[in-house]
């Protein structure tokens, strides 16, 4: 009887221990998730070609784990150290210098690189020729499933400690030690107390993550009263952001672009005839249509002269939006910055409906400008910071003389160095 109870503890253990191993690979998961959106995705995805090459396999490219790691970090030394592998990606991608990340610690990276191998596993299980929502629904499945087996292996632990309860009874019943019957489960203060601390701690992680959500809208996807396909505009037809979003390249915002804008190409174009286009649900869109929507907002029949003056503007809903506190200004980003638009905004070229892409937090920006670094070449903007100038040609020059490279410390100067956390610098 002895050897059955310590049999049933070490079961009960083991399920435990099992449950622990799969919620800490869960948080690892949404850990690294989390961090290839902040870093990775304006870039890179998982089993596309971007501005970056596709990461799916990216461990097994690369021989050695820690010429990968540094590579992340900085990405120029490992190509200044002539690593063919390294070199022949940087000449296959035009030499696009890829962004530094010296902040980033190995085991962030070890998360990056566990979330793209789950995720380019889980697309490979997903049939070929499904639509985005069949995407969708298969990772709303194994959300389900998984909640589902943490049920069942809580449900066998349950049931396993009431096994030794009773293994328990029996044993002291044959070696006539006095017991008293066991108190059912729902009048038991251990499991009272059990369901006490679990409740409260799932519901004081729901409140906290809620709180920390407020005001954001990561994902937000609103349907439009047009549809308009960025990837059939920016993508296929190769019109440039600034056409229409004139804004973002001299004042602060970036401006919605007016009818009369879409009507410059539409008044000869009334007609779709590229490639397909979808919703967020899957579902093919009439771009004809669509068209023929603007043509009702504009007032305007097609073989007849226009007049503007019969336009009414298009109720577009808004998509990112910042507390009223913060101040953001597109042209000293786009312009002083020389950053793109994908930056912030994900992959725009590639998306149909636009969906907000980064999370716009006070903790993404300020990690964005400890990481990026100032681009001081032909850029008079910041011509102000020469002691900033003096002091990399210094260090470039003393670097060369001694025949060695510059320290990924010393290799430029980041966007946190010239102030940019400073309070004032967002904030009213």
């Amino acid at each position: 009887m002895i050897h059955l109870k310590s049999f049933a503890g070490k079961l009960i253990f083991g399920f435990v221990l099992a449950i622990v191993l799969q919620l800490g690979n869960s948080a690892l998961a949404q850990d690294g998730k989390a961090l290839f959106s902040q870093n990775c995705a304006s870039c890179h995805a998982v089993n596309k070609q971007l501005t970056g090459p596709a990461l799916a396999g990216v461990e097994d490219r690369w021989p050695d784990k820690a010429i990968l790691h540094h590579w992340i970090r900085n990405n120029q030394e490992v190509i200044k150290s002539g690593y063919p592998y390294a070199v022949n990606l940087y000449n296959q991608f035009n030499k696009t210098q890829m962004n530094l990340f010296p902040a980033i610690t190995d085991k962030e990276i070890d998360a990056i690189l566990a979330y793209i191998k789950t995720a380019a596993a889980e697309a490979n299980a997903t049939p070929a020729g499904g639509t985005p929502a069949d995407a969708k629904n298969a990772e709303g499945d194994n959300t389900l499933l998984f909640g589902i087996l943490t049920l069942v292996l809580a449900i066998i632990a349950f049931v396993l400690l009431q096994v030794n309860s009773n293994l328990k009874k029996l044993s002291d019943d044959k070696d006539g030690i006095p017991s008293h019957e066991p108190v059912p489960f729902w009048r038991n203060k251990s499991y009272i107390a059990l369901l006490a601390v679990v409740l409260f701690l799932i519901g004081g992680i729901l409140i906290t993550k809620g709180a920390i959500g407020l005001g954001r809208s990561q994902n937000y996807e609103p349907e439009q009263p047009i549809f308009y396909s960025h990837k059939v505009h920016a993508g296929v037809n190769q019109i440039n952001c600034l056409y229409c979003h004139t804004g973002a390249q001299y004042g602060k915002q970036a401006t919605i672009p007016s009818v009369n804008i879409c009507m410059n190409c539409h008044m000869a174009i009334n007609e779709y005839k590229g490639p397909k286009i979808y919703n967020g649900e899957g579902e093919e869109v009439n771009g004809t249509a669509e068209i023929q929507k603007l043509y009702k907002y504009a007032g305007f029949e097609p073989g007849k002269p226009w007049d503007a003056s019969k336009a009414k503007p298009i109720e577009w809903t808004r998509i990112h939006n910042l507390p009223d506190h913060v101040y953001f200004n597109h042209s000293q980003h786009v312009v002083a910055g020389k950053q793109q638009c994908q930056t912030c905004h994900g992959d725009i070229p590639k998306m149909d409906e636009v969906k907000q892409f980064a999370p716009l937090s006070m903790g993404w920006c300020i990690n964005c400008h400890r990481t990026t670094q100032v681009q001081f070449k032909e850029n008079d903007f910041y011509s102000i910071y020469t002691k900033f100038h003096d002091q990399l040609k210094r260090d470039s020059a003393e670097a060369k003389a001694n025949g060695r490279q510059l320290s990924k410390e010393k290799s430029g100067i980041t966007v946190e160095q010239i102030g940019g956390t400073e309070c004032q610098k967002c904030h009213y």
